[in-house]
């Protein structure tokens, strides 16, 4: 695909201008840019459902381009099976020609003619997949989590994430020239996504894709076509070299154009010095010299999200526990025998595919739902706040401001400075949240939970909705959290870097491993490594690629535990001198109950500051090992 002088404008506004680049066999190009900057709208005239105000876009001729975008599917009454078929609809034509000039040969006609149609046909069928395209068909709908029963239910009975689905799955089974993808992570869960990396890896279709999922765009991406002030540039690597590359770029315009002003300053001082005097005729030739450079601009970024928890109280040692637990959603049973504790400063993220229940058994250990067997129970001084993905929970009569504010104690002085810090400044703060689009519901979700407070945070798909640098902002957040965290997401990237643990619901039972995303996966791949031959007996063939040894924490996980332990021993220390201080004050010693009630919390201390020194000299021996 060859892209020459792109314009788009809506009314008054200009997305882009001259766009020019080239996307050749196998690239698989990353779309970015700012909100707005006209990602989606850039795919759409790629696909030839808009036209643009200027330039063009040319295919080598036969290319087929194919696009899965976020709109729903037109046509609700067609199956699903019908509507990712007409992805299909030329591999089948051609078939039924092939079909069709067999069967005039069958019947006795071989002249010239018709042997040299059949030969085409044939060409043009295998160039388009052949009598393969049924085991793809079954493959990518298999890979999606489409099942084959879900085939002839009618597109109007299913969920905007099935639907979804049933997009992606019709643009992939037409195996076209050029892929164009959407956010085609949206509604998917790990298993799937996992899948579609490994497909789009190995499909020959060129892809150009639109993604928030920085785990994907760094799996798949082999470039990045960046959009930055209605301009297009290619970088010609993965997606993390991309942001690297680009953070040194902007750091050296900084630089630059720093530079460049001081000179600037200097020159203007000499002229202003001595426009008038005696070196007037220096003045004016320092002016021509100002007025014929070429100015650098210094980079300016956009807002995002900056933000961080408040300081939470300590709560016991054990957080949440569950013990015999039972998940039910209706009469379907999602989680059998669970048995687990979740410890004080750990962050655990929940993660299994859709349906598996990981809302159902978040809900059920905050005491949300009722368990139907076993227990459930929230430690000593556990405050919980609690942000569900369902944005409706928000009232929509009120403000922003108003949302925030009650039950907070907080001032509106407060409520405002940290609402400009989650993009709500000014007038936008009084505008009902009824008129707010979900982005913004989610951020504002954000805003309350943060107001409320609470050392037990539960967090329920929070990256729905935010764009990367917004996602990046809410891991460093979660990072300086001093709490405990339990995360449900899709996020692998916020999986990886926040989570100490994983809670993982598989075939009805939860298991909870150390680990972030990249340690599941290792055990994952250990599990599903073949087993060796026996003792003595020789393996049919060759054996299949080693599974990966389980990988240690990182380096960098291992320094921010230390990091944390670190905090928490010098908190646990901290309170010691204090209570004995207040053990010895002959106050405190004339009062019995308040003795005794101060050597059990001392002896607690006690306790708690050995578990977290042998924590941290275990971590502390990983990480010079």
């Amino acid at each position: 695909m060859q892209v020459t002088g792109l314009s788009k404008a809506f009314g008054a506004e200009t997305l882009f201008e001259g766009l020019g680049f080239r996307v050749g066999p196998g690239d698989r190009l990353a779309v970015v840019g700012r909100n707005g900057a006209g990602k989606t709208t850039l795919l759409r005239i790629l696909a030839g459902q808009m036209e643009p105000d200027a330039g063009s876009v040319s295919l080598v001729r036969g290319e087929r381009v194919a696009l899965h975008d976020q709109r729903p599917p037109l046509g609700r009454d067609m199956t699903v099976g019908e509507y990712v078929g007409e992805g299909l609809a030329d591999v089948q034509a051609a078939e039924r020609r092939v079909a069709d000039l067999e069967a005039r040969m069958a019947a006795g006609d071989h002249g010239e003619a018709i042997l040299a149609e059949y030969a085409r046909a044939g060409e043009e069928f295998e160039r388009l997949g052949g009598y393969a395209w049924r085991s793809w068909m079954e493959r990518v709908l298999r890979g999606l989590g489409i099942g084959e029963g879900e085939l002839a239910r009618p597109l109007g009975s299913f969920s905007g994430g099935e639907l979804t689905r049933a997009s992606l799955a019709r643009a992939l089974v037409s195996r076209p020239g050029v892929l164009l993808l959407d956010e085609p992570t949206n509604h998917l869960d790990l298993t799937a996504m996992e899948w579609l990396e490994k497909a789009l890896q190995d499909l020959a279709a060129a892809v150009v894709l639109v993604s928030h999922d920085r785990w994907f765009l760094e799996s798949v991406c082999t470039g990045v076509l960046e959009i930055e002030a209605g301009r297009a540039r290619v970088w010609p690597m993965g997606y993390s070299a991309f942001r690297r590359e680009k953070a040194q770029a902007l750091a050296r315009q900084a630089e630059l154009a720093e530079r460049q002003a001081e000179e600037i300053a200097r020159l203007e001082r000499f002229v202003t010095r001595f426009r008038a005097g005696t070196r007037s005729r220096q003045a004016k030739s320092r002016q021509r010299q100002i007025d014929r450079i070429e100015r650098v601009e210094a980079p300016t970024r956009q807002r995002s999200l900056a933000f961080g928890f408040p300081k939470s109280e300590r709560p016991g040692r054990l957080v949440v526990e569950a013990d015999g637990l039972d998940v039910m959603a209706g009469d379907r049973l999602l989680v059998q025998g669970a048995g687990f504790a979740v410890e004080r400063g750990w962050r655990v993220a929940v993660v299994g595919p859709n349906g598996a229940g990981k809302t159902t058994m978040v809900e059920t250990l905050i005491g949300r739902r009722s368990p139907a067997r076993g227990r459930t129970s929230l430690g000593h001084r556990v405050q919980l706040a609690y942000f569900s993905q369902h944005a409706h929970e928000l009232d929509d009569r009120r403000t922003p401001i108003e949302t925030v504010q009650r039950g907070t104690g907080l001032t509106q002085t407060q409520v405002r400075t940290l609402l400009g810090r989650f993009l709500f400044p000014g007038a936008q703060a009084e505008r009902p949240v009824e008129g707010l689009s979900g982005g913004e519901r989610r951020r504002l979700s954000l805003v309350r939970l943060i107001a409320e407070g609470g050392n037990l945070l539960v967090l329920d798909e929070p990256t729905n909705h935010l764009d990367v640098e917004s996602r990046e902002a809410l891991e460093d957040a979660l990072e300086a959290y001093d709490g405990t965290v339990i995360l449900v997401s899709h996020d692998r990237a916020l999986i990886d870097v926040v989570a100490t643990h994983t809670l993982a619901i598989e075939d009805g039972r939860a298991v909870l491993r150390a680990g972030g995303y990249s340690d599941l996966v290792a055990v994952r791949e250990a599990a599903s490594a073949p087993a060796a031959p026996p003792a003595g007996r020789k393996a049919a063939k060759a054996p299949a690629r080693a599974p990966a040894p389980a990988r240690a924490p990182s380096p960098g996980r291992l320094q921010r535990e230390v990091t944390r332990l670190e905090g928490q021993i010098a908190a646990v220390e901290a309170e010691l001198v204090t209570v004995e201080a207040e053990l010895a004050d002959p106050e405190v010693l004339a009062d019995r109950e308040r003795v005794s009630e101060r050597g059990a919390r001392h002896q607690a201390l006690q306790q708690e500051l050995a578990w977290l020194m042998h924590e941290w000299e275990t971590r502390s021996e990983a990480l010079g090992a």
